[in-house]
């Protein structure tokens, strides 16, 4: 089930958001623009060891993105600056019965611990709730407790579903 509001996708709803919905006065989120950026998220943009086996790996997601142009938007993470600190893929949510949209993201190692992460996540809500999105889904692995306190944090609710072996938290936005 693809995400939509009407006839639009995803990629059409954010693709008319104005540029202040992208950004805070700390971070910026922008769609990969061009090489650089691509670089950047696939190449250069690393995680601490062990934490690989908590996120599809950025080229995989701009692989999806490839195939699915409609319901993936790749993007950079950056702070107020414009230096790249992370990765985002803003998404259609693939599981379940309800239209929803979802995110994945890392932060490059050097720039974890320093409130970027809650940040970018909070900022991410901010645009899908702008765009017109009405529930957000993220799933991840049972072993990454981090992350679960931190969708708790951000107005997540664990849900009693899985997305295959992930555990699922689910936020209904009012718009």
């Amino acid at each position: 089930m693809a995400y939509g509001v009407g006839e639009h996708s995803l990629r059409q709803l954010l693709r008319e958001l104005p540029d202040e919905a992208w950004k805070t006065r700390e971070i910026f989120i922008r769609p990969i623009q061009d090489e650089e950026d691509l670089w950047y998220a696939t190449v250069e943009c690393r995680l601490k060891p062990g934490q690989e086996e908590f996120v599809n790996p950025a080229g995989f997601s701009i692989g999806r993105a490839y195939l699915h142009p409609h319901d993936h938007v790749p993007c950079v993470i950056c702070k107020a600056d414009g230096k790249r600190i992370g990765y985002l893929v803003l998404r259609t949510w693939m599981g379940g019965n309800v239209d929803a949209a979802s995110w994945s993201y890392y932060l490059d190692e050097a720039d974890q611990g320093q409130g970027f992460g809650k940040k970018a996540a909070m900022l991410a809500v901010h645009i899908l709730k702008t765009a017109g999105v009405e529930h957000l889904r993220l799933s991840t692995e049972a072993s990454n407790v981090k992350a679960q306190r931190l969708y708790m944090d951000i107005g997540f609710a664990k849900l009693d579903e899985l997305d295959g072996d992930d555990l699922v938290f689910g936020q209904s936005i009012s718009t």
